[in-house]
């Protein structure tokens, strides 16, 4: 004899991914954001200290070797505040991480733009 069994969990699971479409790059970011909610503080940290240990001493190198204009300066240090202040603020994780990725593919594109 046979039986047939219903699984409406698996029909519910291919009806979200159905309705979603492509699982994009943005949505992962999104999920990813907010299941680090509970570590913001330690996100907003890790934020200081990369911008601030590696991200900040962009300009001098840029400005000493290079002869980059001091726009880059300003550019940095503002980057920078608004790092701080969002964090410090009390911003969701999405956008504090989301911050801290802008910081880094500005200072990596002007590292790119005066290097090579």
């Amino acid at each position: 004899m046979n039986t047939i069994e219903l699984n409406p969990t698996a029909q519910l699971a291919d009806k979200e991914v159905a309705a979603a479409g492509k699982i994009s790059l943005y949505n992962r970011f999104n999920k990813f954001a907010e299941s680090q909610a509970k570590n913001r503080a330690g996100w907003f940290m890790a934020s200081l200290l990369w911008q601030g240990v590696l991200c900040l001493p962009v300009p001098a190198f840029l400005l000493y070797y290079y002869n980059a204009p001091i726009w880059i300066l300003f550019v940095t240090v503002l980057l920078f505040f608004i790092n701080l202040v969002a964090g410090m603020a009390g911003t969701k994780t999405t956008t504090v991480l989301g911050l801290l990725l802008a910081g880094t593919l500005v200072n990596l594109a002007m590292i790119l733009v005066f290097v090579l």
